[in-house]
C-alpha cells in the first residue's frame, strides 16, 4: 500500500472513530489530508472502501495477536496471552478498534459478509482456547465456552471506550485474566 493510501486509511479510521461512518464525509477526509475532495477518488472508489480497509486491518491485527501465541503453551496461559494481545491491539490501534466494534454495520454485502466471517473466525478461535482449557481439566468441566467467549470479548472489545493512553495493557489483561479464569476454574462438576 502506498504511503498516501496508508495515510488516507489512517485518517479515515480516525474520523470514523470520532464522528462515525455516516457522520464523516469525503470532504472531511479530504480536509484532514489537505487535498481536494475529487483527488481522493484517484485512490478509492467510495467511502466504503476506506471502511472496509479499516475493518480488514482490525481483523488482521486481532488474528495476528492470536497467531503469536505459542502452540505449546498451557491452555490457560494461551487465554492470558490472547487477552494481552487483544488489549494491545485496542491500545495500539484505538481508532481501528473503535471502528471494528462500532461501524462494521455500515458495510454492504458482500463485504459485510466477508467481515462477519472473519469476526466469527476470531470468536471461534477464542472459544477453542476455552474448550481446550476445559477439555484438559484446567477450567471447570461444565464451562460453556460460548458464554465465556462472549464475556471475555465483551470486556476486551469495549476497552476502546475506557482504555487510558499509556496504560499497561499487559497488567490490565492479567487482571482480566485472573477475574475471568478464576471464575471459570471453579471446581470440576460430575
Amino acid at each position: 500500500m502506498s504511503a498516501r493510501r496508508d495515510e488516507l486509511t489512517r485518517q479515515a479510521a480516525r474520523l470514523f472513530a470520532q464522528k462515525g461512518y455516516h457522520g464523516t464525509s469525503i470532504g472531511d477526509i479530504a480536509e484532514a489530508l489537505g487535498v481536494q475532495k475529487g483527488s481522493l477518488y484517484s485512490h478509492i472508489a467510495s467511502k466504503e472502501d476506506l471502511l472496509y480497509e479499516t475493518l480488514s486491518e482490525g481483523a488482521a491485527a486481532f488474528h495476528a495477536s492470536l497467531d503469536a501465541i505459542p502452540d505449546d503453551a498451557p491452555p490457560v496461559e494461551k487465554i492470558r496471552l490472547a487477552l494481552r494481545g487483544h488489549l494491545r491491539v485496542v491500545a495500539e490501534q484505538l481508532d481501528v478498534a473503535t471502528v471494528f466494534v462500532q461501524e462494521w454495520r455500515y458495510l454492504e454485502a458482500p463485504r459485510r459478509d466477508e467481515f462477519l466471517a472473519e469476526r466469527r473466525r476470531y470468536e471461534e478461535r477464542i472459544r477453542e482456547l476455552l474448550r481446550e482449557g476445559r477439555d484438559l481439566g484446567e477450567l471447570r468441566s461444565d464451562l460453556d465456552e460460548t458464554a465465556a467467549a462472549l464475556l471475555l470479548l465483551s470486556a476486551a472489545n469495549w476497552a476502546y471506550t475506557w482504555l487510558q493512553p499509556g496504560r499497561d495493557t499487559n497488567e490490565l489483561a492479567d487482571r482480566f485474566y485472573a477475574l475471568l479464569v478464576d471464575g471459570m476454574r471453579g471446581y470440576a462438576t460430575p
